[in-house]
């Protein structure tokens, strides 16, 4: 950020000057969170604290205000390297200093109404084939310390930048002159009420930073702090008399005709929007008097509404007392593990796995298996396309999403307790009637080419397709360049048919339920939804060893690439034959965190050469490989001599040089990490699956404690040295070109 001249030659003074004039006591507050004694907590901080002086002769501290304008503010933006064009238009308000009565929440309470109608309608627009944007958000908050802000942000189609205003503008001025219908605000108030009586149910869960950032907001912006019950209680007494006629006022307040500002972001080569068709088109659709009122028919449907569902029967329960998990065996065949735990709150998780992945399929449906999980996004749910089933989801907090890796397939969600009937349902319409939607693929198409498009400018994608390429060369199909070809062999009906190979039979799953809902409650669900899935009972697939290898087992390349920033970026990878242990896959870790502190001390703190290097050191189960990769930027002069840093702290840890303290540091931090996981629901639904999938037990200590203990210089020496026996690897260094 910023320009390098200043970086490389600002005097020592200045930065000290920065921070004396504004790092000084009489601007700073101290918020603690935590299990704390607050009469010891209070004293301390009294003793370390309170000796720090106060700056003589403060720098005064003052708020910068923006002048008021009658006629619109207009910048355009170019870059070489910018391939897709932006958007924000903005109307600046006085910001709030004091949201301290009920009036203020009321007000608050309404814009945020405002804001979630108007992106559901956008969104409407957006998931249609024709829609003249990408993506699209408008939101109304901070935006300096002295105003706030209605903005509008649009990622225009290429060379579509008026027509995408336009669009955004009109469905806005809709709203502005038209106002809400009694179902969007319904809706809305049931969402909201879903929203905090979720909050309220998880307020023993709520994460310690989440606190502070509440407290910081009161202190730096003065954010009120209120008690989330008695401000539900307000506003359930506010929604009950609120009219469709003030919240249609507030959003003309929003959208006032003064201090308006657009930045355009524009791409070179493209017609960009100029001041002059920006304004004219405002004018058009702000003195259009036919635009018509939003029509919203959405009745009261269910997320099965005409479905006709059998229920099936558990046929055997089994219960695994070593980790407290009971089995069902439904009539179907399939089998369900479920924990009851409420180390969570009001959370309830639900997985189903399939080994298999994209190792089964031919290499001819690999492009489209990329694109399976972003179109069921895209394509809705059921009878119900994506905006139909955010109405038919209102008031409801339950989500499913599904996953296909190399050797396997999964769904996923998790739901509030109330809600668990809505996530078995989502489970069932999952594999019983998936959705996919023509106009949603032709949406996913226009986002897929855009993107190509924007990512051909970045040098980070430069480099990783130049990485594929050396490694893998250009056309493995395992490993493909994502590129204009790529896209050309993705198909609709493709998408189709891998999702029914890899989701068509779910008696080839094991499903695990985890979290605060009761047996009771559950098991007629599962007889319901689970047991009445058809499914083919002689199929059990298996995962197949797809043996990726590269090009070369040892690879040395220096690549030259136009920047505008001049950077030097080394990648280094080793990768093995390991068979898996779990053992040994701590070790890998281990490894890795070893290897960052040490690169954070050496590269980092004692050259100053890089802001970090990033490492990842792990086992892969399937089919049984190690792997270390190190890559971090740095200035090309300084280049060679990180390199060989690099290659002394690994040099180190096979000769048995690890540090000890720095091995202790590491395994402290695992132990106090395993103990903070073991509160959670999420650790429970690893440890079933762990457990049922992977055979082993996470509680018992020989599988993490004892394993800890013994991670040491040479256990790290035998593991290192095992890892690099006859090794691959690829060092790959990226200059900039003259």
């Amino acid at each position: 950020i910023g320009s390098m001249e200043v970086v490389e030659n600002f005097p020592y003074k200045a930065l000290r000057d920065f921070y004396h004039d504004w790092y000084r006591t009489d601007l700073q507050a101290i918020a603690i969170i935590g299990d704390v004694d607050p009469a010891i907590i209070e004293q301390k901080i009294q003793t370390m604290f309170s000796v720090i002086p106060a700056v003589t002769n403060p720098r005064e501290r003052f708020i910068v205000d923006i002048p008021e304008n009658k006629e619109l503010l207009f910048n355009m933006a170019m870059d070489e390297e910018v391939t897709t064009s932006r958007i924000q238009f903005g109307i600046r308000h006085p910001a709030w200093f004091h949201e301290a009565t009920v009036a203020d929440l009321k007000t608050s309470t309404i814009r945020q109404m405002i804001i979630s109608m108007l992106n559901a309608r956008l969104d409407e627009i957006r998931q249609k084939p024709d829609a003249p944007f990408l993506g699209m958000q408008i939101t109304y908050g901070s935006h300096t310390r002295s105003t706030d802000a209605f903005s509008i942000r649009i990622s225009p189609k290429p060379n579509m930048q008026r027509e995408a205003f336009l669009s955004v503008l009109q469905e806005v001025n809709r709203g502005v002159k038209q106002g809400f219908t009694n179902t969007e605000i319904d809706r809305t108030i049931t969402r909201f009420k879903n929203y905090y009586e979720n909050l309220i149910s998880k307020q023993g869960d709520i994460p310690h930073q989440t606190l502070i950032e509440t407290i910081k907001r009161n202190y730096l912006s003065n954010k009120t702090m209120t008690d989330v019950v008695k401000e539900y209680e307000i506003l359930q007494k506010l929604f009950k008399t609120l009219k469709a006629e003030e919240i249609h006022e507030e959003l003309k307040k929003m959208y006032s005709p003064e201090n308006r500002f657009l930045s355009v972001t524009g791409v070179k080569g493209e017609k960009n929007m100029t001041k002059e068709e920006a304004l004219s088109i405002l004018n058009t659709i702000e003195t259009d008097t036919s635009l018509e009122a939003y029509k919203d028919d959405f009745g009261n449907k269910t997320l099965v509404s005409g479905l006709s569902i059998v229920p099936g029967e558990v046929i055997e329960r089994t219960f695994t007392e070593e980790i407290g998990a009971t089995t069902y065996t439904l009539s179907n065949g399939i089998k369900v593990h479920y924990k009851f735990t409420d180390k969570n709150k009001n959370d309830v998780q639900l997985m189903a796995v399939s080994d298999g992945g994209m190792s089964l399929l031919a290499e001819e449906d690999l492009p489209s298996a990329q694109m399976v999980i972003a179109l069921t996004q895209l394509s809705g749910l059921g009878a119900y396309n994506v905006t139909d089933l955010t109405k038919v989801l209102a008031g409801k907090t339950a989500k499913t999403q599904i996953g296909v890796s190399e050797y396997s397939e999964s769904i996923s969600g998790g739901s509030v307790t109330k809600d668990v009937e809505t996530l078995l349902q989502m489970m069932y319409l999952r594999f019983v009637q998936p959705r996919f939607e023509e106009s949603a693929y032709q949406v996913l198409l226009d986002n897929i080419h855009n993107y190509v498009e924007r990512r051909s400018g970045l040098i980070g994608e430069k480099m990783k397709d130049s990485v594929t390429a050396i490694v893998y060369g250009k056309k493995y199909p395992r490993r493909r360049l994502f590129n204009k070809e790529f896209i050309d062999e993705v198909s609709y009906e493709q998408i189709k048919k891998v999702y029914n190979d890899r989701f068509g039979n779910a008696g080839d799953f094991e499903f695990f339920i985890v979290g605060d809902v009761t047996e009771e409650a559950l098991v007629p669900l599962l007889k319901k939804y689970i047991a009445s899935i058809p499914v083919n009972s002689g199929v059990n697939e298996t995962w197949k060893n797809i043996n990726i290898s590269w090009l070369q087992p040892v690879t040395k390349r220096e690549v030259a690439l136009k920047m505008e920033d001049p950077k030097s970026s080394v990648r280094i990878v080793y990768r093995n034959d390991y068979p898996y242990t779990l053992k040994d896959a701590v070790l890998a870790k281990a490894l890795r965190d070893l290897l960052q502190l040490r690169f954070t001390e050496t590269l980092r703190e004692e050259e100053g050469g890089t802001y970090g290097a990033n490492v990842r050191a792990f086992l892969s189960k399937k089919p049984g490989h190690a792997t270390l990769a190190i890559s971090f930027d740095c200035d090309p002069k300084k280049a060679v001599h990180l390199k060989t840093i690099v290659y002394e702290e690994i040099k180190k840890i096979s000769k048995g040089m690890a540090d000890p303290s720095d091995i202790d540091k590491i395994t402290a931090n695992y132990l106090k990490e395993r103990k903070e996981q073991q509160d959670k629901n999420s650790y429970e639904m690893r440890l079933l699956t762990n457990y049922f999938k992977e055979g082993y037990n996470m509680n018992d200590p020989k599988n993490f404690e004892s394993i800890i203990n013994e991670i040491s210089p040479e256990t790290l020496q035998k593991f290192t040295q095992k890892l690099l026996q006859n090794v691959n690897s690829y060092e790959i260094v990226f200059k900039p070109k003259n």
